[in-house]
């Protein structure tokens, strides 16, 4: 353990995005194998996900300061969840930093969509019509903030370390990434898996367009606290549609630029939506990630 503890202490930024890139690129291939849609421009589709890494990176490095000195803070003041326990392991204390943040993630991910101008925010993410490896990029930079401003808090609350965060992160990194992936898990080794951990057949679930499936299967790594808070759901994959039906227009939720605008506009409520994914047009449409026009059931989890 105390290997491990050290190789987060003292490991380079570069292991972190490498660990990023090897996923999306394994899932990525993966994808061209077994993907439920092959009906899209996923290249395009990609690279118009891609530019949010060069938004969102000021904004990470930024934080990334502020959070390395909290965890600092906390240990050497040893603050926090895990220093109230009765725990001296710190294997064991690294499990329970583990669980409570991926307890407060998921309360971070309710909170998201719940406070309206925070959902505007995280509605560029949910906005893509095409879920699969790169949707895992597309966070707007003023999301990318509020979440490592919540990270931050966090850390205070359990009192994890710099490298319990970081070991954490690698983890993470890959669950997300395997989340989004264009693919599902056959039906039966998904419902022992996604009893404890988020599968793609869960996380497709949560990016369909309507509620209340929208606002179900919140989980970061772990689907427990689904299973506790009552927001678990299921939904056969011919019948998930990606995207959100306050945000349908491919002119929109397509385009870099027009993503980055969206957190300024209004607030809209699904109870004034009368637009289906049927009723995008195709000149909307065409040229950006089909060749065709969409039907209900063209883009499905």
């Amino acid at each position: 353990m105390q290997t491990l503890q050290f190789y987060f202490e003292h490991q380079p930024n570069s292991h972190r995005i490498a660990v990023l890139t090897l996923s999306i690129i394994i899932f990525w291939n993966t994808e061209n194998i077994i993907a439920l849609n092959f009906d899209y421009r996923k290249w395009r589709h990609a690279l118009t996900n891609s530019f949010f890494t060069l938004t969102d990176a000021p904004v990470q490095f930024l934080l990334g300061i502020v959070l390395a000195y909290s965890t600092a803070w906390v240990t050497s003041h040893q603050w926090g969840l895990i220093y109230e326990l009765p725990i001296k392991s710190t294997f064991y204390q690294f499990i329970v930093a583990f669980i409570a943040l991926d307890f407060l993630e998921y309360v971070y991910h309710v909170l998201m969509h719940k406070v309206k101008r925070l959902w505007m925010c995280h509605l560029v993410h949910h906005s893509d019509r095409v879920v699969d490896t790169s949707t895992v990029l597309r966070e707007h930079p003023f999301e990318t903030a509020i979440r490592l401003t919540f990270l931050v808090l966090w850390v205070f609350v359990t009192g994890a370390g710099f490298w319990m965060v970081l070991a954490r992160q690698f983890i993470q990194v890959i669950s997300n990434v395997f989340a989004h992936a264009n693919f599902r898990l056959p039906e039966k080794i998904d419902r022992m898996i996604g009893t404890v951990l988020i599968t793609p057949n869960l996380h497709h679930v949560h990016h369909h367009y309507q509620q209340p499936y929208t606002d179900s299967n919140y989980g970061d790594v772990l689907s427990i606290w689904d299973h506790i808070f009552g927001t678990f759901r299921r939904l056969e994959a011919s019948k998930v549609v990606f995207g959100v039906d306050t945000c349908m227009d491919t002119r929109e939720n397509a385009v870099f630029k027009q993503l980055l605008i969206i957190p300024f506009s209004g607030y809209r409520s699904p109870l004034e939506q009368t637009q289906t994914p049927a009723a995008v047009g195709q000149e909307q449409y065409e040229g950006l990630y089909q060749e065709e026009p969409p039907t209900p059931t063209a883009i499905t989890a």
